[in-house]
């Protein structure tokens, strides 16, 4: 696939999230690949200059790197819309809904959508009460994680009454709202989608075996001892059935142009559970975008090109 996208572009990357290392890894994966193909690609970090920048040096379009806060919440997409300049990814609404994994939950249950139990706790709140109320309703094991955080940062899996308080106190560490949720036991899986409107389409869907079930920001992006099966191995029904609710969250939080959704796979009852959307997905050597997209004959250096072009602005109807 040849650069089909003109003028200068921005690869927003780095950033002030938690998960900067992150940023600046898929930033420069992205920044290669679009040069490699001919794009007049830079690479623009907003914690070292501010995005009124990106006008005054030129740059016609954006491709949003970034992961987390400040990049992946719909800031620094509001900021684009205000600049006149389209960028990749959901817009301003939707990233802000999608990070917030509490929001995120509560629209998809409005929606009918299945998604773990939870409770919230806020910072500061996490009293004996509140604590033994969330084991009552959860059951144990549970899992407690920052409702806006990224790369399972502040994540743990809870077995023990005993060990709940300083799994909120991780968490709160990070957020000042704390998610409590379901532990739903089974297969992790895990689908990336392309596209806008109805164009938008499922990748290979992928299933995460991690050692001992921790699939935590080491595994993720460090190690090499967690496998990833794609195909899937599921059943063809299976698959069907996640890609198509799957495609249907994507669409009630109003996506767009490319994104990654988490799913549990309940081991009993066979029952699929949403756990989140990522808006700005990671694009390094272990990220599962690029993964599955070779998956699908999707070269690294096709998928970004093909991400780039579906940048756009809100304001302007979707139009880029």
């Amino acid at each position: 696939m040849k650069a089909t996208v003109q003028g200068k572009v921005a690869v927003l990357m780095g950033g002030r999230s938690a998960e900067r290392e992150i940023s600046l890894m898929s930033g420069r994966g992205v920044l290669q690949a679009l040069q490699s193909r001919g794009v007049n690609a830079h690479a623009f970090d907003p914690a070292q200059q501010p995005l009124c920048d990106l006008k005054t040096q030129g740059f016609e379009r954006c491709f949003i790197a970034l992961h987390g806060r400040y990049g992946e919440d719909g800031t620094v997409q509001g900021a684009l819309e205000l600049l006149g300049l389209p960028y990749t990814g959901s817009g301003v609404m939707a990233s802000s809904l999608a990070i917030d994994k509490v929001m995120t939950k509560r629209l998809w249950q409005w929606e009918g959508l299945p998604t773990p139990a939870h409770v919230l706790l806020r910072r500061n709140h996490g009293k004996d009460a509140d604590l033994q109320a969330v084991v009552e309703k959860l059951g144990l094991p549970l899992i407690v994680k920052p409702s806006r955080e990224g790369s399972s940062l502040g994540l743990t899996r809870v077995t023990e009454a005993a060990a709940l308080a300083a799994a909120v106190e991780r968490a709160a560490a990070l957020d000042a709202d704390v998610l409590c949720e379901q532990f739903i036991a089974g297969e992790e899986v895990t689908v990336p989608i392309l596209g806008c409107g109805d164009q938008a389409r499922t990748l290979p869907m992928i299933r995460i075996v991690a050692p001992g079930g921790n699939y935590d920001y080491q595994h993720k992006y460090f190690t090499d001892e967690v496998r990833y099966l794609v195909p899937s191995g599921l059943p063809a029904g299976e698959e069907l059935l996640i890609s198509e609710l799957v495609l249907r969250a994507f669409h009630s939080l109003g996506c767009r142009g490319w994104a990654r959704a988490d799913v549990m796979i309940d081991a009993v009852s066979r029952k699929p559970y949403l756990l989140e959307i990522n808006t700005s997905p990671g694009m390094t050597g272990h990220s599962l975008v690029p993964m599955s997209a070779r998956a699908a004959g999707l070269s690294y250096e096709d998928l970004c090109l093909e991400v780039l072009a579906s940048a756009r602005l809100d304001h302007t109807g979707g139009a880029t």
